[in-house]
């Protein structure tokens, strides 16, 4: 594990594996799941397995919910103890849950030390990709304001590219708007999605699994030169096939393969399967 004097937190939404998390010293503040009158903790209380076991067996959709206020300054708190000049958080966007909302609050109310929340805009591993980037410069010697501009310039360094096997999750929990004629036209093929301003939006649909994740690809290369990209899925049977496809692809960076956990699976449903990137960006220093 990383130790460095500014401490970067995020949230589960982030999908960043855990042993990505020890080695970048990301430290995750949980969401919850809700499976009609039990609720557990994000990778606490219930596994990524578990959870999408869950989802087969039962035929409503769970629901998820922020972290309080109170579990943020708790991780502010754990930082603080372990030495933290101060603290980052890396929140989902602002616009698909409450927790960007309730890290700020308690940022707010934080005395101990100086703390930033920057909204990603996105989710899972583009979410992720940005925790660890900071938390690696944090090591390198990075000082507290220069990451917080670090980070903010990689915001909009980041994407989201995917395909699904079903838009029922998204549907049911009102995540992709727009969607009724879409829905309409979903036999037989493939729909794709992606981040845009922070919400998720259509991206098109391919007749094969095969024409998919090359238009997949296909975006992530458009973005390029690159500095990070990952793989994230749920339980896909496709990963081997879009690994071979982005191998030549160049980047700065190994690529991580992520599981797609509960809070990101509950809207994205089994099945999906995507590429999240990071572009390169400018020294702030």
């Amino acid at each position: 594990m990383v130790v460095s004097r500014v401490r970067i937190l995020s949230d589960s939404a982030c999908d960043l594996p855990e042993d990505e998390c020890r080695r970048y010293g990301v430290d995750l503040v949980p969401l919850s799941i809700r499976f009609e009158n039990e609720e557990f903790t994000d990778r606490v209380t219930i596994s990524t397995q578990e959870f999408w076991d869950r989802c087969l067996a039962q035929a409503t959709l769970p629901e998820t919910s922020a972290p309080s206020p109170g579990s943020f300054l708790e991780a502010f708190d754990r930082a603080a103890d372990e030495g933290a000049t101060g603290v980052i958080v890396v929140s989902i966007s602002s616009k698909l849950s409450g927790t960007y909302q309730s890290a700020m609050v308690a940022a707010a109310a934080y005395q101990r030390l100086p703390v930033a929340v920057i909204d990603s805009c996105s989710v899972s591993m583009a979410q992720g990709l940005i925790a660890v980037t900071l938390s690696e410069l944090a090591t390198e010697g990075y000082g507290f304001e220069e990451l917080v501009a670090t980070g903010e310039q990689l915001v909009a360094k980041t994407g989201v590219a995917a395909m699904l096997a079903t838009l029922d999750h998204l549907i049911k929990g009102g995540r992709i708007g727009g969607a009724k004629a879409f829905v309409g036209q979903m036999l037989s093929v493939k729909p794709l999605i992606q981040l845009r301003d922070g919400v998720v939006s259509e991206a098109g649909r391919q007749r094969t699994t095969a024409k998919a994740l090359r238009q997949i690809v296909d975006e992530l290369k458009a973005h390029q030169p690159l500095d990070r990209i990952a793989i994230v899925h749920a339980n896909s049977p496709f990963v081997e096939s879009l690994s071979e496809m982005l191998a030549d692809v160049t980047v700065n960076h190994p690529l991580i393969v992520a599981s797609i956990g509960p809070t990101v699976g509950t809207h994205g449903g089994p099945g999906v399967i995507g590429v999240t990137w990071l572009e390169t960006y400018d020294d702030v220093r």
